[in-house]
Order: C-alpha cells, then sequence, then structure tokens
C-alpha cells in the first residue's frame, strides 16, 4: 500500500480589479445576473455565465422548484442552454456569482458535486479544459484552469469502456 496526495493550484485575486479585462467582466456579467434567479426557497440566487469560443457569452441561473430535487443550479442551466444555442461551439470559461440574501456573499463558493461532474462531461467532449472564475458580490477570486482539478476522480465515458 502506499499514500497518495493529490494536489492542485489556484490563483486567487483579492479583487476583481486583478483580473484579466475579459475574465473581470464575465464576473461582473455574473454578479449581475443573480437578480434573475428564481430562488424563494433557499434565498440563494447563483448565475453562470459562460464564455464560447466565438466570443458569445451564454447566461444561467438557479430556477428552485417546491420539489427540491426538481431545481437546476444555475452552472447546469448556463451549459445546456449554450450547448442548445450553439451546437458544437466549444466552451471557453465560466464565471459563477452570487447573492446570498440570509447572510454574506463576500467569498467564491465552488460548484456542486452535480454540476463539477456535468462540467467535467463538456471538457472532455470538446477535448480541453474550461476555466472556472468563481467570486461572490465582493471579495476574493479563485481562477481554476480546468474543473478536472476540483473533480479530480470523475466518472466519463472512459469509465465505461
Amino acid at each position: 500500500m502506499k499514500k497518495v496526495q493529490q494536489s492542485f493550484e489556484y490563483l486567487q485575486c483579492d479583487d476583481l480589479q486583478f483580473l484579466a479585462p475579459e475574465d473581470a467582466a464575465l464576473l461582473v456579467h455574473a454578479q449581475q445576473s443573480v437578480i434573475h434567479a428564481y430562488a424563494p426557497y433557499s434565498k440563494f440566487r447563483v448565475a453562470a455565465i459562460v464564455k464560447l469560443d466565438n466570443g458569445e457569452t451564454v447566461t444561467g441561473t438557479n430556477q428552485e422548484n417546491a420539489s427540491y430535487p426538481v431545481g437546476i443550479c444555475a452552472e447546469r442551466t448556463a451549459l445546456s442552454a449554450a450547448s442548445s444555442l450553439y451546437p458544437g461551439v466549444g466552451i471557453e470559461a465560466i464565471a459563477v456569482s452570487y447573492q446570498n440574501e440570509q447572510g454574506e456573499s463576500t467569498v467564491p463558493i465552488s460548484p456542486c458535486g452535480i454540476c463539477r461532474q456535468t462540467l467535467a462531461e463538456y471538457e472532455q467532449r470538446q477535448h480541453k479544459p474550461i476555466r472556472i472564475i468563481l467570486g461572490g458580490q465582493t471579495g476574493p477570486v479563485w481562477l481554476i484552469n480546468s474543473v478536472l482539478d476540483i473533480l479530480p476522480f470523475s466518472f466519463s465515458a472512459d469509465s465505461m469502456k
């Protein structure tokens, strides 16, 4: 038996002013788009903005339902919309922000497990990483090079061969 350690690196900026202009614009778009989320139960509004290889952006917000399992996260909403509106166009980056109506929104949040798995599938489909930009309404911003960094043991089509 041997001990194996898994780790990854990411960038943390103290404020979005230290981001590249296109990344800052994507995160600001996500910060502003949280108002379109439908979150009457959790009061936790999330927005995700997907930037495509063709320069287009697609917005997704979380959409809750009284029957909780029926809801869908902002990341999956954005990915599904992007794939439907622009089939075959690669995804360059996704920016995610949130507004917690019951508390602070000052630290980045990370995609849930289902969204990580969905992002991993999109990365595998397009054979290139998707950069992830995470930030609250204020505070630090995290820049992650690939979803596989935060989901190192993802399940994929290769797993079924």
